[in-house]
């Protein structure tokens, strides 16, 4: 693994554990053991760092959440998954994406409310991307288009929901009781 990730692993994990203000350069290069001069040499600034951070986590993210998806038949069982999926790690059954300490994109959204500020662009870029992975199953088993984006932001929005539940609460099983209500509202489709 070349530096470069070694620092971008290194900061994803400083940052999603402890938030990204809370972590200096510093921390970063101690616990990576890189050189600072490195650092500089991949990233012009801490804001580019977490940019790279963003972009490592929507990439194993959304390659986790995938793989678990589409081992299910396409449409209700993949969407089913995404709740068992989703469970597993809330406890902790995922180690690619670390312990649990809610959704990164969520945390990181709240140290860079600007929308326009790149980091939260890039953060609002994944939640586009999981739920166009989630429309791609809705429209599997619904009748038009606009059904399968009504029940596509239904279910984005029980994730979410569940997601915070777990975080803020410590609701571990919110995912299983999100995909009960989700079965309920998948089944007069």
């Amino acid at each position: 693994m070349g530096r470069r990730q070694v620092l971008i692993d290194t900061a994803l994990r400083l940052f999603y554990e402890h938030g990204i203000h809370a972590i200096g350069i510093n921390q970063v290069l101690q616990e990576s053991g890189v050189a600072k001069q490195t650092l500089y040499n991949h990233f012009e600034s801490k804001d580019s760092l977490v940019e790279a951070a963003v972009e490592h986590r929507d990439k194993l993210f959304f390659q986790w959440l995938e793989s678990r998806m589409s081992d299910q038949p396409a449409g209700r069982e993949a969407l089913m998954e995404m709740f068992d999926a989703v469970h597993d790690w809330f406890n902790n059954r995922v180690p690619t994406l670390h312990r649990f300490y809610g959704c990164f994109f969520i945390n990181t959204c709240g140290e860079y409310s600007d929308p326009e500020h790149p980091v939260h662009k890039r953060c609002a870029a994944h939640k586009t991307r999981i739920f166009e992975l989630l429309k791609q199953h809705t429209r599997e088993i619904c009748n038009s288009e606009a059904d399968a984006e009504e029940l596509a932001n239904a279910l984005f929005l029980l994730k979410e929901g569940a997601i915070v539940k777990a975080h803020v609460e410590g609701d571990l099983d919110a995912a299983l009781k999100a995909k009960g209500v989700a079965s309920r509202m998948i089944s007069p489709h």
